[in-house]
């Protein structure tokens, strides 16, 4: 598991605030705003949408909240139309940063960004000196209590899995993006619990970070993720699991 996955699985525990959980729904309303205005409202036919009501749901968000979402995407009701972008980045010691969001004002984003990487040490990057780092990749998170290592093994390469690492407490399965739902279905139909699962871009190449830069590093990673237009922060640091774990409290 990445340090940036092992960082995302530590933030989901502490994400059971309620103010948390609402930062959490309004990213999750905007995936599924556009997914549904660029592949219709149809969760059959588009498996973007699919996969974001599947991940809404997995945090417990009401259907009521994502049906309007998805009636917003397809302007069968009138909302805001959000706009996708991605803007490239540097972290302290050399960590590369790509930044997806969904705005309503790409200019007044663009800036916020800018300064909340200069205000942490970071950098604005140029347009695709990150981007080719990072590959798209179907994450499922499961927790061990749930299932046995060689258990979930057999079961997820069987039904079109990558591969499966243990981590901590819990087990992250590696799918191609189309595959995801194919294995989170063949888990759901052996009772195997997921703590999320969703399609993300992971780093091909990761960038130790020292116990000096840690602090930074994840303390500019969470200033941008508090942002209410981003969506997505990847990065390729690789953080020690004990600084890590003293980061979380």
């Amino acid at each position: 598991m990445s340090g940036h996955s092992k960082w995302a699985t530590i933030k989901r525990k502490k994400a059971a605030t309620d103010q948390a959980r609402g930062k959490m729904f309004s990213k999750y309303i905007k995936e599924i705003t556009i997914a549904a205005r660029h592949g219709g409202g149809d969760l059959e036919s588009n498996p973007r949408l699919r996969t974001a009501v599947l991940a809404a749901k997995s945090v417990n968000m009401p259907a009521a909240n994502i049906e309007r979402a998805v009636k917003r995407g397809t302007g069968e009701v009138e909302g805001v139309q959000y706009e996708e972008a991605h803007y490239e980045g540097y972290a302290p010691g050399g960590v590369a940063l790509l930044i997806e969001v969904a705005t309503d004002n790409k200019n007044r984003t663009a800036g916020d960004i800018r300064h909340i990487l200069t205000k942490h040490s970071g950098a604005m990057a140029e347009a695709g000196s990150v981007s080719y780092l990072f590959k798209p990749r179907g994450i499922i998170v499961i927790e061990k209590a749930a299932i046995s290592e060689e258990a979930l093994i057999d079961l997820a390469l069987e039904a079109g899995a990558d591969d499966v690492n243990a981590e901590g407490d819990a087990y992250e399965v590696l799918t191609a993006p189309a595959a995801l739902e194919a294995v989170k279905e063949a888990l759901a139909a052996k009772h195997v619990p997921t703590q999320s699962a969703e399609v993300t871009k992971i780093a091909t190449a990761q960038v130790p970070v020292s116990e000096k830069d840690a602090e930074a590093v994840v303390r500019l990673v969470e200033a941008l993720e508090d942002h209410d237009d981003v969506q997505r922060v990847h990065a390729n640091f690789t953080i020690p699991d004990a600084v890590l774990a003293r980061l979380a409290h």
